[in-house]
């Protein structure tokens, strides 16, 4: 992941000339540094992605780097609802999944950054899904939330292969910001 562009580099990126790019630097819109001893300048890779936003311009090949991807597993669709309604279109792309078969499906294509699982699809189903992805390197370092009943809670289901767990009924707003903060710190989102 390139972390510095040249006005070159995002040049292609925008698909303007590189003049533009230029412009938008010495006009102080676009933020970074120019190079010692020299008039080459560099834009770090946060200010390229908030000039993007800024503008409504489309972010190409930086889509994949500056939105965070949410798997939503077995979810009932008022919660679902509920929590498209508080995740910013522009910043999350959003999935859904009804059973472990789907949420494999979906995972391998949208390859999410956070998954939220809810129990009520079934505690061993919702358990087999976290562990097969747990287990799949690709999925190491992906949030893992599990929404669990009174009765998931009092079994004691092994809550070291989430990252959170929240309660039903839970604040369907507090779940959104704590999957926008975990996205974020892994993201670096701006």
């Amino acid at each position: 992941m390139r972390t510095i562009f040249t006005t070159g580099q995002v040049a292609k990126i925008c698909k303007v000339a590189p003049r533009t790019v230029s412009k938008w630097f010495d006009s102080g819109r676009l933020r970074g540094y120019r190079i010692p001893g020299s008039q080459d300048r560099r834009i770090p890779r946060e200010h390229l992605i908030r000039f993007l936003k800024e503008h409504g311009m489309p972010l190409g090949e930086l889509e994949d780097e500056a939105m965070g991807k949410l798997l939503l597993v077995g979810l009932d669709s008022q919660v679902r609802h509920n929590l498209t309604e508080l995740m910013p279109i522009e910043d999350f792309k959003i999935e859904a999944a009804a059973s472990g078969f789907e949420a494999g499906i979906q995972a391998e294509s949208l390859h999410p950054d956070a998954i939220v699982i809810d129990f009520s699809m079934g505690r061993h189903e919702a358990m087999l899904i976290a562990q097969n992805l747990r287990k799949n390197g690709e999925y190491a370092d992906a949030v893992l939330v599990a929404l669990l009943t009174d009765e998931d809670t009092a079994s004691g289901i092994d809550r070291s292969l989430f990252s959170e767990t929240f309660r039903k009924p839970f604040d369907a707003a507090l779940l959104a910001e704590r999957i926008r903060t975990l996205v974020g710190r892994k993201k670096q989102l701006a």
